[in-house]
């Protein structure tokens, strides 16, 4: 049955296929567009990835640009220039009283050192909050003054502390010794 169809399908075909002789060179000319046609596909394959990959650049670069530029950041420094001299002050400060009481560190000191420790970190945290506010309200003075007043807690308390090891580990030198 199938091949009856097949054989009807051939002769009501025939007569209508191209039997012609192609041109002499026809086979060149077709290989010939067809390698042009994939040069310049190959050609246009490279725009596709260089401007999505143009594009990435271009939006990273405003990305870093925005996030660099100068906005409502929280810190004392966006402030104005002598507030950012003064933040700077503060956190070396801050930073260099931490060294030194962290330099006097012992066994008998170690749990005074690690409680002041948690308190500067609490003062951290009311600073971030600070930040926080200082934002929301748009530079009011009250929270710049109350950001300025966490910096010098800070300090006065570090040096408290290590005001309070030295004198502890003079009094262990002292007790130590034999007077004449």
């Amino acid at each position: 049955m199938k091949k009856d169809t097949i054989d009807n399908l051939f002769e009501s075909l025939e007569g209508s296929f191209d039997v012609h002789q192609t041109p002499v060179g026809h086979e060149k000319r077709f290989l010939d567009r067809l390698n042009a046609q994939q040069d310049s596909k190959s050609q246009r394959n490279w725009w596709k990835p260089l401007s999505i990959a143009a594009s990435i650049v271009v939006i990273l670069g405003l990305g870093f640009s925005i996030l660099k530029s100068p906005g409502p950041s929280g810190e004392l420094a966006s402030v104005s220039p002598e507030m950012e001299q003064t933040q700077n002050f503060f956190v070396l400060a801050i930073n260099s009283e931490i060294e030194k009481l962290k330099s006097f560190e012992t066994p008998d000191t170690k749990k005074l050192i690690d409680d002041a420790l948690i308190q500067i970190s609490n003062l951290e945290e009311e600073y971030q909050q600070l930040k926080i506010d200082l934002v929301e309200s748009g530079n009011d003075k009250r929270v710049i003054y109350a950001m300025i007043s966490n910096f010098q807690s800070r300090i006065d308390l570090l040096e408290h502390v290590v005001v309070i090891v030295e004198d502890f580990k003079n009094l262990k030198t002292n007790e130590n010794e034999i007077t004449i």
